[in-house]
C-alpha cells in the first residue's frame, strides 16, 4: 500500500512540476519555434524522471523484490532522457498555421461522429462481404480452391437458368394477347395522329395499353424461361410495376375521398404485418382440400360456390342480371366517351366490359367456378392448386408482396402528389385542361423522381425476397428464388462455396440499382 501511495504521489508531483515549468517558460519566453523545444524538453525531463522513480519504487509484495529490475537512479535517468528527447523533438516542429489547425480540427470532429458508424459498417457489412467473396471461390467445405467454378454451376445448371422453353413463348396466349394490345395502341396512336396532322399521337391511353402489353409479354417470357434466376427477374418486374401502379392509383383515388385518412389506413395496414405472417395468412387463403371435403381456403371456397350457380338455378340468373346491368352501364359510358372524343374513357369502359361478357357466357353456357356435375347430377368440387400449379403459382406468391407493398407506394406517392405546386395545376385548368389532362400532363411528370425512388426501393426489396417463398412453398413446385436457394445451400446442405456464390450474385444484382439511385440523388443535389 505504501508503494502505491508513493507511486501516486510521484505522478502528482511530476504533472505539477511539468505544468509549473510550462507556465513559467510560457510567460518568460513565449511558445515560438525553438523556445517551445526548451519548454517541452524540460517538461519531458521532469515527467520522465518522475516516471522512472515510480517504476523503480514499485515492489511485488512482502518479499520486497523490485517489480522492475535495475537501480532507482538508472530508471530515473533513463526516463528523464527518453521523455526529454521526445519533448525536444516535438518542440522543434514548426507550429501549424491557423488554417491547417482548423482543417485538422474539422477532420477530427467529423471522424469523431462518423468513425464509430464506419467501424460498425466495416464489422457488419464490409468484412462479411469480403469473407463471402473469398468463400465463394472454394469448395463445399471451404478448403479446396475452385476459382469461378461455383459461379459456372449457377448459370449452367438447369435449375438456376433453363432457356430450353424459349419456343413456347410464341405459342403462348399471353404473347398473342400482348401483340393484340400493342396493335390496338398503334392503331389508336395512328388514328389520333392523322386527325392532328402528325404521324402518330402518343397519349396516356396508348401508353397505358402499351404498358399492359409489355406486362403480358414479360409474363409470357418468364412463364417459359424457367429457373431460379428467371423467377427472381419475374418477381422484380411484376411486383415492382404492379405495386407502384396500384399505389399510385390508390393515392389518386384516396386523395379525392372524404375519409382519406381512413382509406389510406386500410391500404397501409398490411405493412404492419411481417412477411412471415403475411405468408401464413395467404397460405391459408390459398389452401385446397380434397374435393370430398368442405373448402376452408377462402378463394377455393368462393370458387367452388360459383360452380354451384348453373342456369337451372335462380342464383345463376341473378348473377347474369347483375353482370348484364353493369355491362350495359359500361357500354353507355363507352358511347359517351366516343361522342365526347375522350378516347381514354371509351377504351377503359370497353376493356372493363370484356371480362363481364365472358362471365355472362360462362354462366349461361359451360358454367363458372370449381364445380362439375357427377354421374348422378351431384356437384363435385374442382379446386385450384394456387401454390402447386407451375409456373403461375409464382404469380400467386407475388400477390402477397404486392398486397404488402402497395400501401408503402401509396403513402410516398400521395405525399409527392400533395407537394405538386398548386399554381401549375390552376394554370393547366385555366388553359382548359380536364382532370385527366392535368394528371398526365402536370402531376405525373412532376412526381416522376418520386416514382423512381419507389421503384428503386421495390427492386432492392424484391431482389432479396425470402420469407414469403420460404413459408409458402420452400422453393418447391418451381418457385425457387436466389435468397431461398442460398439459404438451402448454405445452412441445409452446408455447401459454403455455392451458398456464398449465390450471395455474391444476389449482391451484384442489387449494386447497379443502388448505383443508379445514388447518381440520381447526387444530380438532384
Amino acid at each position: 500500500m505504501a508503494a502505491l501511495w508513493g507511486a501516486f504521489a510521484g505522478v502528482v508531483i511530476a504533472v505539477g512540476a511539468s505544468a509549473a515549468v510550462f507556465w513559467v517558460t510560457h510567460r518568460l519566453f513565449g511558445l515560438v519555434e525553438r523556445r517551445w523545444a526548451v519548454v517541452t524538453a524540460t517538461s519531458g525531463v521532469l515527467a520522465g524522471g518522475a516516471a522512472g522513480a515510480v517504476a523503480s519504487g514499485l515492489r511485488s509484495g512482502a518479499d520486497s523484490t523490485p517489480l522492475l529490475a535495475g537501480s532507482q537512479f538508472a530508471w530515473i535517468v533513463g526516463g528523464a532522457a527518453v521523455f526529454g528527447l521526445v519533448g525536444a523533438a516535438v518542440g522543434m516542429l514548426r507550429p501549424p498555421s491557423a488554417k491547417r489547425t482548423s482543417a485538422v480540427q474539422s477532420r477530427l470532429r467529423a471522424l469523431t461522429f462518423v468513425g464509430p458508424a464506419m467501424l460498425f459498417v466495416a464489422l457488419g457489412l464490409i468484412i462479411p462481404l469480403l469473407r463471402t467473396i473469398y468463400l465463394s471461390l472454394f469448395d463445399k467445405a471451404g478448403t479446396g480452391f475452385r476459382g469461378l467454378a461455383n459461379y459456372g454451376d449457377i448459370f449452367t445448371n438447369a435449375q438456376s437458368l433453363d432457356l430450353s422453353g424459349w419456343a413456347g413463348i410464341f405459342g403462348s396466349q399471353l404473347f398473342w394477347g400482348s401483340v393484340m394490345l400493342f396493335a390496338v395502341a398503334a392503331v389508336i396512336a395512328l388514328a389520333r395522329g392523322r386527325r392532328r396532322g402528325v404521324t402518330a399521337d402518343i397519349s396516356a391511353s396508348t401508353v397505358g395499353i402499351g404498358i399492359g402489353g409489355g406486362l403480358l409479354l414479360s409474363f409470357a417470357v418468364f412463364a417459359n424461361l424457367r429457373g431460379t434466376v428467371m423467377n427472381n427477374l419475374w418477381w422484380v418486374v411484376a411486383v415492382t410495376f404492379l405495386s407502384t401502379a396500384l399505389g399510385l392509383l390508390a393515392a389518386v383515388i384516396a386523395d379525392r375521398t372524404k375519409r382519406e385518412s381512413f382509406a389510406k389506413s386500410l391500404i397501409f395496414l398490411p405493412m404492419a404485418i411481417s412477411f412471415v405472417g403475411a405468408g401464413i395468412i395467404w397460405r391459408f387463403m390459398y389452401i385446397a382440400r380434397p374435393p370430398q371435403k368442405s373448402q376452408t381456403g377462402l378463394l377455393n371456397a368462393i370458387w367452388v360456390w360459383f360452380g354451384t350457380l348453373r342456369p337451372s338455378t335462380g342464383g345463376a340468373w341473378i348473377a347474369v342480371a347483375v353482370l348484364a346491368t353493369v355491362t350495359a352501364m359500361l357500354a353507355a359510358l363507352c358511347a359517351f366517351g366516343v361522342r365526347r372524343r375522350q378516347s381514354a374513357l371509351a377504351i377503359g369502359s370497353a376493356t372493363a366490359a370484356i371480362p363481364l361478357l365472358w362471365l355472362i357466357y360462362r354462366f349461361l353456357g359451360p358454367g363458372v367456378g370449381g364445380s362439375i356435375l357427377g354421374p348422378n347430377g351431384e356437384p363435385i368440387a374442382g379446386t385450384i392448386l394456387f401454390v402447386q400449379e407451375s409456373p403461375f403459382n409464382n404469380v400467386w406468391l407475388m400477390v402477397v408482396l404486392i398486397w404488402i407493398q402497395t400501401g408503402f407506394a401509396m403513402v410516398i406517392l400521395s405525399a409527392a402528389i400533395k407537394a405538386v405546386p398548386s399554381d401549375l395545376i390552376e394554370a393547366a385548368r385555366v388553359d382548359g385542361a380536364d382532370e385527366r389532362q392535368v394528371f398526365f400532363g402536370v402531376t405525373l411528370p412532376t412526381i416522376v423522381p418520386t416514382i423512381t425512388v419507389v421503384m428503386t426501393a421495390m427492386i432492392v426489396l424484391v431482389m432479396k425476397v425470402f420469407d414469403i417463398v420460404r413459408v409458402m412453398t420452400n422453393g418447391n413446385f418451381g418457385t425457387q428464388v436466389i435468397a431461398n436457394e442460398m439459404w438451402q445451400r448454405s445452412f441445409t446442405e452446408f455447401n459454403l462455396g455455392l451458398g456464398s456464390a449465390l450471395a455474391v450474385v444476389l449482391f451484384l444484382g442489387v449494386v447497379p440499382v443502388m448505383g443508379l439511385n445514388i447518381r440520381r440523388m447526387q444530380r438532384g443535389e
